[in-house]
Formats: structure tokens, sequence, C-alpha cells
């Protein structure tokens, strides 16, 4: 952990779990019909820091985010940042004092944990940073490795998504979403311990599981990769 020591306080590193609330309409008054039916849902937790996904919405100028921010923190859901794939949403952000989370999955709904690692952002580094992750990784969260390989020590939950950059190593049971070379890199490979996942993708090419795979790969150690623009999954150690 890197520590920077001041005078008159210290800043250190940290991690914090923030919610994603993904925005379906900027309709003010259906906004506070829905937060009055979670009642005191969040206001009895103290102040729960969220982003808010405004990824439906094409132009800055189609919400009134000033009034967005005050409505969710009425009901004790603070908004510290805007997240959208556009740039131009970021200087909204800043108009607002709200942190800019880029977009960089093609599924970015859903409530969930945001983590993200950021790499310096040079295309000819072939160096990768990684991104561990020794806790579980529940229903509703998601993990983004940025510009690097993302490692995971805990059981991912259904409905739980991981995105990296680079590779994903899941030494755990894996029953949640897996999106390896999230920009692109088609040599990105997923490797996981116990294959029950319900979605995996490499370079934006996916396939999803509604039933289990075969005996010698259900429950069992594989990896995932591109072969001619197609998936293949194959048991570890296989001869």
């Amino acid at each position: 952990m890197m520590v920077y020591m001041m005078n008159a306080f210290d800043i250190k590193s940290t991690k914090i779990d923030v919610l994603s609330i993904s925005l379906h309409t900027s309709d003010l008054f259906d906004l506070e019909d829905v937060l009055v039916k979670l009642g005191k849902k969040f206001q009895e937790s103290g102040v729960v820091p969220f982003v808010l996904d405004v990824q439906e919405f094409d132009y800055p100028e189609s919400l009134d985010l000033a009034a967005l921010v005050s409505l969710f923190s009425k009901y004790g859901m603070q908004i510290l940042g805007l997240r959208h794939s556009n740039e131009q949403w970021a200087a909204v952000a800043a108009k607002y004092h709200l942190l800019f989370c880029p977009s960089h999955s093609e599924n970015t709904k859903g409530q969930g944990q945001v983590e993200v690692q950021k790499t310096a952002n040079n295309q000819n580094q072939r160096a990768r940073k990684t991104v561990l992750i020794t806790t579980s990784v529940r229903t509703g969260q998601q993990v983004y490795a940025e510009d690097g390989d993302l490692i995971v020590t805990g059981a991912v939950s259904q409905g739980a998504e991981l995105i990296a950059d680079g590779n994903i190593h899941i030494y755990a049971p894996m029953r949640g979403r897996a999106l390896a070379g999230a920009k692109g890199d088609t040599s990105a490979r997923i490797f996981i311990h116990s294959m029950q996942a319900e979605l995996v993708s490499v370079a934006g090419i996916y396939r999803n599981f509604e039933q289990d795979l075969p005996d010698h790969l259900h429950k069992q150690p594989v990896q995932i990769l591109l072969q001619d623009s197609r998936l293949v999954i194959s048991a570890i150690g296989s001869e």
C-alpha cells in the first residue's frame, strides 16, 4: 500500500465498494415513486455511495443532473460519479463535482460493485498490471481490471461479473460471467478452477451456458481462448 506523508494529514490508498444505479428514465416523479417504495432501506444505512450509470441517455441535456443528485441524496443514496461510454459526459460530471467513470464493457447495466484498477494509458506498453481480488464476488457485483489481468481467489456467484482487458484467472468455483480481452485483445484467456460459468467472453466473442457442460469440463479446471475467431473450452491438464 502506498502512503503519502504530510505534516497536517496522511493520504492512503483504499478501496470502497460502490453500487451502480442504471438510470432508465429522466422523469423525476417516476423515480421518486420508486424511491418511496424502497422506503428507508438506504436512509437507515446512513449515506450509501453510488455511481449513476447514464448509458441509456445520448446527450447530457436530456437529464436534470442537479435534480437527480438531490433526489437520490434525499433518500440516502449519495451520487459520487457518472458512468458513460461517451467522454462528453466527463465535463458534465466535473461541473457537478462528480467523478467520471468511463464505460468500457458492452454490459454495464445492473446494480453492482465497481472496482477499477488503472494503469498507464500507453498502447505500446506490453507489461500488464495485475488486479488481485481475495474475497468472494457476490451476485450483482462487477470487478473490472483496466489495462491488466484479473486474479480472483474467492468464489464468484451467479449474476456477478468479472471484466479484464487482459487475462482472467479464477481459483475458486465460477458461477458468474467472465469477459477477458475487453478492449479487443484476441490473445487473452480465461482460466477457471471450477467451471460453472453462466457466460464467458474473449474479445467480444461470447458463449452462454444454459445447460451444464460435459462431465470432463463441468466443475473442472478449464481454459478458454479464441481459435480462428471461435471460443474453445478445454480441460486443463488434458492430453
